[in-house]
């Protein structure tokens, strides 16, 4: 539980702990203690805190319990009703609009029986009042989150909303229908699929249209279609659409983004979307809610299939089964490889995910690639110029569709505002030499643009936006030589711990602002506590209870999900979470072309166990007819095609999957895709035999 793992910087703990310092100075006057200081003419910090308990029930308890909102918290809740518009009820009635059919549960269960998806969680929300343990912004959300079932966008285009995270969209075509994104999961594609087979018995899908490049918008292909299915990718646009075989359409760079982004970093990407989509949360008044673009991921088998056909120019104009279409590509917005699509026949602008009804992500609390926000903005203007004049409706793969010309470039333009404002004004305070973190707490948005419903930070935040921004530009380094060559934040700890003096004091400290509500500054200087002493219980649990208060204030269901999962781990640890494998790469793995199945190798090989190892292997990959000259030169992997300068240690025929047999140190993909192995047969051992483990619940809110 209490893995040691090394993080990058401790500035803010330095500032914390500092001020910490002072005010504890005067009760503990021995710095070199670190705990348990008792004179015999006082009593203990510790004692003095649990009377306090005793005479105030009110006040938060040393425990593992989930504890109520405070009225510091219930009253910052209630303020948000003084600045935000509720009579204003135009985004629920748009989220309601064309409601066809639902059923009256909606439970989605995999083929053991798991439960994949689960509309019926969220019936807490429904009908309710905001309780005081959620911000009323992220309820109402929630509440038009949980609206689900079958849309009528206009006719002949119909959304599954409600279904996964992400809508599945369907356009009538000439012979078939053509699918807007797919869903994260095989059974909630399949669930969505059948629902809107009840009303059009006739859903041949005839193309799919994949936005960009995140598995909640292409991992509920196979639901949808097989791989049979497909047309032939080496054919044109014109004569796959005459094969009467299934397109799969997708933006410039996609497979590369996919492979990129949920691949090489997959583990680490899979622990942290635990804290960003609240995934092992319960659901609740004081559990997880909405995560802003739907209520969260669903948990069911993820699919891939390789496209048929990728869009390669800025504008592009084609005919899909009838159907016309401009796609506008948008790349560096809201992923690597995006694209939005208009749909001049019906006069309906597909937004992807480039507007949403929220304040999105230029950094996702998960990780992945900073977004460009210049880009993201000229991008929605672009489309508003090209499209905006005729568009009598806008949707999007999340959340619901705005109408009306007017309401529709309104939309656009104050979704591309914020962006670019939040652009401008952070590399204003750049230049005028602000730090990231002051940036954040000097910024906010132009009043009327912070009053906006869908542009309300429900998913991405003011904070950490601008954090992003700072970060593409001027990267982690803030220019302040103390922080090239930080301590390891454990290391940092305790140091601090040790000025600090007796932790009971600074505990007694941190119970005293707690009750002032001051729970940013409980939960930095009780963690720097954990980080020096993991095992400081009391530490730990008021820790917790100040995330907690910080996730109900939250607007931000991200910001939420992580405060309300790091205060669980405090209390509880992952002993009880699910098994999971570790690696985050699921079935998206075997797209890999061989090149970064190579480059993917490399990262799993432990290079600093490997580095007296030097080794040449001739890869001879049948599948593609090409081969690779890899070498392990120092435990660094290289490669490079079509070379064969040198004698190999060892040759391996092998389809492509083969490396990621090696990868995984799994016999039986290395069984099923070897061909022959010549030569020292030793050095697969090796490799595999070195391998570094990817733990699947790493530590993040302790060492």
């Amino acid at each position: 539980m209490f893995n040691k793992k090394k993080r990058a910087a401790c500035a803010a703990i330095l500032l914390a702990a500092s001020s910490v310092f002072c005010a504890c100075a005067q009760t503990k006057q021995d710095t070199a203690a670190i705990s348990n200081n008792e004179t015999t003419s006082e009593k203990s910090a510790e004692t003095a805190i649990e009377e306090d308990m005793s005479k105030d029930n009110e006040k938060v308890s040393f425990n593992t319990d989930v504890k109520d909102a405070t009225e510091f918290t219930a009253e910052a809740n209630n303020a948000v009703y003084e600045l935000l518009d509720f009579s204003d009820e135009q985004e629920r009635e748009f989220a309601q609009k064309g409601f066809l059919s639902a059923p009256d549960n909606l439970v989605i269960k995999s083929e053991d029986g798991t439960v994949v998806w689960s509309q019926d969680a969220y019936s807490f929300a429904k009908d309710n009042d905001a309780p005081d343990s959620a911000n009323p912004s992220l309820w109402r959300n929630t509440q038009l989150n949980a609206l689900y079932g079958l849309f009528e966008v206009i006719d002949g285009i119909y959304q599954v909303r409600g279904y996964d995270v992400a809508n599945l969209t369907f356009v009538r075509g000439e012979k078939g229908w053509i699918v807007f994104d797919c869903t994260t999961s095989i059974e909630t594609a399949e669930a969505g699929l059948a629902l809107f087979r009840e009303k059009f018995s006739d859903a041949k899908i005839s193309a799919v249209v994949i936005s960009h490049a995140h598995i909640d918008h292409y991992g509920g292909i196979g639901g949808l279609v097989t791989q049979e299915d497909l047309a032939d990718p080496s054919l044109s646009l014109e004569e796959q659409a005459a094969s009467g075989k299934t397109l799969l359409i997708v933006p410039e760079g996609f497979e590369k983004a996919v492979m990129e982004e949920n691949v090489f970093a997959g583990n680490a990407m899979k622990r942290r979307s635990n804290y960003q989509y609240g995934s092992l949360l319960e659901k609740g008044e004081q559990g997880s809610l909405s995560v802003g673009i739907g209520l969260t991921t669903s948990g069911g088998t993820t699919s891939y299939l390789s496209p048929t056909y990728e869009v390669t120019d800025d504008i592009f104009e084609a005919t899909v089964d009838g159907v016309d279409m401009v796609f506008q590509l948008t790349p560096g917005t809201e992923s690597p490889a995006e694209m939005n699509t208009y749909l001049p026949g019906y006069k309906a602008l597909w937004m992807a995910e480039n507007c949403t009804g929220t304040m999105h992500n230029l950094y996702t609390l998960r990780g992945a690639e900073v977004r460009d926000a210049n880009a993201w903005a000229q991008y929605i203007m672009e489309a508003e110029a090209q499209f905006g004049e005729e568009a009598e409706v806008v949707f999007q793969s999340h959340n619901w569709p705005h109408w009306g010309n007017d309401v529709i470039n309104e939309y656009l333009l104050n979704t591309a505002s914020v962006y670019k404002y939040i652009y401008s004004q952070t590399l204003q305070y750049i230049n005028e030499g602000y730090t990231s973190t002051e940036i954040a707490n000097m910024i906010s948005l132009p009043a009327d643009l912070e009053k906006v419903w869908y542009t309300r930070q429900y998913y991405g935040t003011l904070e950490h936006n601008v954090k992003a921004i700072y970060q593409k530009y001027m990267g982690w380094y803030d220019a302040n030589p103390i922080h090239l060559d930080e301590l390891e934040p454990s290391e940092c700890a305790r140091k601090m711990v040790e000025y600090l003096g007796d932790t009971d004091a600074v505990l007694a400290k941190a119970k005293e602002d707690f009750d002032k509500g001051e729970y940013q500054w409980v939960a930095q200087i009780t963690n720097t506590i954990v980080y020096a002493d993991p095992d400081n219980e009391n530490a730990r649990y008021l820790c917790a209870d100040a995330l907690e208060q910080l996730g109900y204030q939250a607007e931000s269901g991200a910001w939420r999900n992580a405060y309300l999962t790091a205060a669980y781990e405090l209390r509880h640890g992952t002993g009880d979470y699910p098994q999971t494998s570790a690696g985050g790469t699921g079935a998206t793995s075997f797209g890999m072309s061989t090149e970064t199945m190579l480059d993917y190798l490399g990262i799993c090989l432990d290079a600093k166990k490997m580095e007296d190892q030097n080794l040449t292997i001739l890869l001879q990959i049948t599948d593609e007819d090409s081969q690779y000259l890899v070498q392990i030169n120092h435990g660094v992997l290289l490669y490079s095609k079509d070379t064969h300068s040198v004698e190999p240690d060892v040759t391996i025929k092998t389809k492509r999957v083969g490396i990621l047999g090696i990868a995984r140190g799994s016999s039986e993909l290395m069984d099923a895709n070897f061909e022959s192995v010549e030569g020292n047969k030793d050095v697969i051992e090796t490799l595999t035999g070195n391998l570094a483990e990817f733990p699947s619940y790493f530590n993040i809110i302790e060492p």
